[in-house]
């Protein structure tokens, strides 16, 4: 498995849209699988867009397995960039409170729905 660099591209030649799904094939039982865009590159595998994926066509015989997939893609580099910071920020803000005291015990803290130790 590889890792994912930014915003992964649909695979099909000259589409340059998001994509919000992977494809794969099981030559062996003739069965191709639609599933979920994920976050780590699977090799043997096509990201595809929203408009590719709904117009699938696969070898007569062969089964088609789709799985539920969402117009838009769950999560991408840049929404867990801004949760780290965050809570970053929420962690910052305990340190400084905490460092006025010396307090063996780690306290859980909540600021709104964060939560940090």
């Amino acid at each position: 498995m590889g890792k994912s660099g930014g915003v992964r591209r649909c695979s099909r030649t000259s589409c340059n849209e998001r994509a919000v799904a992977i494809l794969s094939y099981n030559y062996g039982d003739q069965v191709a699988q639609l599933s979920p865009i994920q976050g780590l590159v699977e090799p043997h595998t096509y990201d595809l867009c929203s408009r590719h994926s709904q117009s699938l066509k696969v070898p007569v015989g062969w089964k088609i397995i789709i799985n539920e997939i969402a117009d838009q893609p769950l999560a991408s580099n840049e929404d867990f960039a801004e949760i780290a910071k965050a809570v970053r920020g929420v962690l910052e803000e305990d340190v400084e409170a905490d460092s006025s005291e010396s307090n063996l015990q780690p306290e859980l803290r909540r600021r709104g729905h964060l939560r940090a130790l």
